[in-house]
């Protein structure tokens, strides 16, 4: 039963801010733990870049989703048995660029077989990598780079670089002059056991979430903007909601880190050294989306689960970036990943800049919208012919999109560089009572990083209350 604003009691434990899935678990797990747990969220719909929408009879989830096996584990400790159930893997994985053309499980042994047979690696070498990799933690040497990490073992292999970068760069927006850590940590994950979606999409999941925030005692309000975070003699009271105000021991934001501090609550409120590094930190990049569905009674062909597809010579992070990069992701939705939906639909996507689409004028915008939907379609082609005359409904998401629908600073996919880790785990320190969950650094990878996440600071808000 939604929950309105002016039904809202005068004060909780904890008031959570935005509902992405760092936001839901902290909720969850602070319910759980016996607080008084109010969720804020400024849209209609849960979920923040973990939701969906629907159109002409199609579910579209929002962006590409793929995710390590360590969620089978997480969700069934900090959620429930039903969601853990409801995770399944995706087992076609395919590369078509032109340095090589493959599919793959994307698992240590299927990846250790591909890189002897197909890219004559010797086995040593393959694991003496792959011990390096899963060895590395936060707290390793931030000084060397992903790039220099992939020439101490596989020198002058551009195409293992491709290889082994390009799922990792969709996955969390990391480059190769990145800290070496940042890509390890993830790709060693996602390496465990391969990659993994939810069965039934989206919507499926975040009402799976919001019967058990409910059954917990989470307080659901919807349409609801906090516009300031109130402190008082350095510590959090509550928050405004317009112009209502709604008081707290604890606010945890699942706002962006640097929305967080900059927008949401005033800078005299930290130390000079604080702001500093917060001010040092990246926001970064966003992603295009181009969402295509199939005519009710079509089929189409099984090519895969995800599709890395490029026409770029080799691979470049700031080719991947481009406003006309050649290179994108179809994430496949056949009624097998959603039973129950005899459709299917396709998610085109695409890293990018926010800059490049904000700077243009509408009439631009709307002009490379219809580009960038019109190259999507013409790349499915090769792998879907015919497709085109089997799409009834599409459409694109921008960065300008995800800003608005999020709020995200320059509507960020993937949060922060690494050293917005720091920042959002010292938050708290700076105003007592005030914590940060989200996309930042390492844990900016995804539904596991952030749910992961979420846990970890329902951990400190817990022990916060507590004292």
């Amino acid at each position: 039963m939604p929950v309105f604003l002016k039904d809202l009691q005068e004060s909780y434990d904890v008031i959570i801010i935005g509902s992405g899935l760092g936001g839901l678990t902290t909720a969850n797990r602070l319910a759980y733990c016996g607080h008084k747990v109010l969720l804020l969220e400024h849209h209609h719909r849960l979920g923040g870049l973990a939701t969906w929408f629907k159109r002409r009879g199609h579910i579209f989830d929002i962006s590409l989703h793929g995710f390590p096996y360590g969620m089978v584990k997480t969700c069934k400790k900090y959620w429930n048995k039903e969601i853990m159930q409801s995770i399944v893997q995706l087992p076609n994985i395919v590369f078509n660029n032109p340095q090589f053309n493959l599919k793959t499980t994307f698992n240590k042994e299927d990846f250790t077989h591909l890189l002897q047979t197909r890219f004559g690696v010797e086995a040593s070498t393959i694991k003496k990598f792959f011990d390096t990799v899963t060895s590395m933690n936060f707290y390793d040497d931030q000084s060397m780079t992903t790039r220099e990490l992939f020439e101490e073992f596989f020198p002058c292999r551009s195409d293992i670089h491709r290889l082994l970068m390009e799922p990792i760069t969709y996955a969390n927006g990391s480059t190769l002059d990145d800290p070496a850590i940042t890509y390890g940590i993830v790709f060693s994950n996602f390496m465990n056991k391969g990659v993994y979606t939810f069965s039934g999409g989206t919507d499926k999941l975040i009402g799976m979430m919001e019967k058990e925030l409910e059954k917990n005692g989470v307080t659901i309000c919807t349409k609801a903007k906090v516009n300031k975070i109130l402190i008082e003699k350095g510590k959090v009271c509550g928050v405004s909601v317009d112009g209502t105000t709604i008081k707290a021991t604890a606010v945890v934001s699942n706002s962006g880190i640097t929305n967080t501090i900059f927008n949401l609550t005033e800078s005299h409120h930290y130390s000079d050294e604080f702001l500093t590094k917060a001010k040092a930190v990246r926001v970064n990049n966003s992603s295009c989306q181009v969402y295509m569905g199939i005519k009710k009674g079509e089929t189409i062909e099984d090519v895969g689960d995800l599709l890395f597809t490029s026409t770029a010579d080799e691979f470049d992070s700031e080719e991947l970036l481009d406003l006309h990069t050649k290179s994108k992701t179809f994430s496949i939705y056949y009624p097998k990943t959603r039973p129950g939906h005899d459709r299917y639909t396709i998610v085109a996507s695409m890293n990018s800049r926010y800059s490049d689409w904000a700077e243009l004028t509408k009439e631009q915008y709307l002009a490379e919208k219809e580009s960038l939907i019109d190259r999507s379609i013409k790349d499915l082609e090769k792998y879907i012919p015919g497709v085109t005359e089997k799409i009834d409904w599409v459409e694109a998401a921008t960065p300008k999109t995800f800003n608005t629908y999020t709020l995200h600073t320059r509507g960020t996919s993937f949060g922060t560089k690494f050293e917005g880790l720091d920042v959002s785990r010292s938050i708290h320190k700076q105003v007592g009572g005030l914590f940060h969950v989200g996309s930042v650094g390492i844990i900016m990878s995804g539904w596991l990083g952030a749910i992961n996440y979420g846990v970890i600071v329902s951990n400190d808000v817990d022990s916060y209350l507590r004292a």
